[in-house]
């Protein structure tokens, strides 16, 4: 008996743990056009990064992250954080990701990974708002 209940306890940790693993999503056509009402004007703080490019991943139970790699446009050393980018969910919600922060050098780009947290629907689009 006792090796059934083992067997089980390894089966339910193998499945919770394949619910957990991030996918990388379908990228969206680059000519999309989205108009999602935006009455109370959310936007990301003003700051010197340039989004390059998002790779939007989530798991099966609705976690979201995105892989943003971003670009210092200045000639001096900057921090971003958590309030200098935005998301736009699928629903048409805009949100920040959770909070961190990372500093770049001079005309630095880097790739980070940050967490949207749990979603229903997916993300659509990952921005910053230039200076």
């Amino acid at each position: 008996m006792n090796k059934w209940m083992l067997f089980a306890a390894l089966s339910f940790s193998s499945i919770a743990y394949g619910n957990e693993a991030l996918s990388v999503e379908t990228p969206l056509p680059s000519n999309l056009q989205l108009a999602f009402p935006n009455e109370s004007n959310i936007q990301p703080e003003e700051s010197s990064f340039v989004v390059e490019s998002v790779v939007p991943m989530s798991n099966e139970l609705g976690e979201r992250w995105a892989v943003v790699t971003l670009r210092n446009s200045v000639s001096g050393r900057r921090t971003l954080n958590h309030k200098h980018l935005m998301a736009l969910v699928a629903d048409g919600t805009r949100l920040h990701p959770e909070p961190f922060t990372q500093s770049f050098l001079a005309n630095e780009s880097l790739s980070i990974v940050v967490n949207f947290g749990l979603r229903k629907f997916p993300l659509l689009d990952v921005y910053s708002r230039e200076e």
